[in-house]
């Protein structure tokens, strides 16, 4: 059988697994655990905000999204739909439009992994420290369905929220992350991660103003939500890191003073 090398093989691998996704394609892995990225040294911490709009907002105030289907691919994807709901059960009509559109979910998943395996690395390699919020995201991503008896409310609503987090892909950027950067992730507590001030620790959930903007009722600092609750989150780790090992903050002086340059985008 003549098949592509996508890369070299790995000298510590012993063994393969060949395997056929969604699409039809035919894959041989190699099973091999690489080795962990080494620290930079650099001493600088990094807080990661996921979010659904911005997949991963950084402390740094760096915006980082997930690269979805284009906008025609959007569009071939609707047209799909639209022909698989008149298409007959059993029919090889309806067996041909299912495999297109699985071709084109599976595009969409090939780009999320290869975002997440690149953001990951490039995570790994900058900084010493990345610090992210402790999510349960399978409580979060749980169906609003509800029972007979409790029947749920704003299901779609809530199912387009689910469909937001898992395209996301939060739970497997924390993975990629703990695998490559073993020891080197702090998962700290979320709560009001989003609402406080990151230049006076004002806490207010009147402070945001919108999904992109977050201005202080207090001091009237002003940035990107998702930056602010990034630095809130970095932060928060370097605390735990000091109280931990009674040593000066973790990324340097920038994490003992609040950040009010931080730009405000999206």
């Amino acid at each position: 059988m003549r098949f592509r090398w996508s890369r070299p093989i790995p000298h510590a691998a012993k063994s393969y697994r060949v395997t056929r996704d969604r699409a039809g394609r035919w894959h041989v892995a190699f099973a091999a655990i690489p080795a962990p990225i080494p620290k930079p040294g650099s001493g600088e911490a990094v807080g990661v905000d996921r979010g659904v709009a911005v997949a991963a907002a950084l402390s740094t105030g760096d915006l980082l999204t997930v690269p979805g289907l284009r906008e025609a691919e959007r569009a071939r994807l609707g047209r799909l739909l639209r022909r698989l709901a008149r298409t007959r059960p059993g029919s090889r009509r309806r067996a041909q439009i299912k495999a297109a559109i699985a071709r084109l979910k599976a595009r969409e998943t090939d780009r999320r992994k290869d975002w997440i395996e690149k953001t990951s690395t490039n995570l790994a390699r900058r900084f010493d420290v990345i610090a992210v919020e402790d999510l349960n995201i399978a409580g979060m991503t749980r169906s609003a369905r509800g029972t007979v008896e409790a029947p749920g409310r704003k299901m779609a609503q809530k199912a387009g929220l689910n469909r937001g987090i898992l395209a996301a892909g939060w739970g497997a950027l924390v993975a990629r992350l703990e695998d490559k950067a073993p020891g080197r992730v702090i998962k700290i507590d979320p709560r009001n991660t989003s609402r406080t001030c990151n230049a006076c620790r004002h806490v207010a959930g009147e402070s945001r103003e919108s999904q992109a903007v977050f201005l202080c009722v207090a001091c009237g600092f002003r940035v990107n939500a998702d930056v602010n609750a990034a630095c809130n989150i970095r932060d928060t780790a370097a605390g735990h890191a000091v109280a931990a090992r009674g040593g000066p903050p973790l990324g340097g002086p920038a994490n003992r003073e609040p950040q009010h340059d931080l730009p405000l985008t999206g």
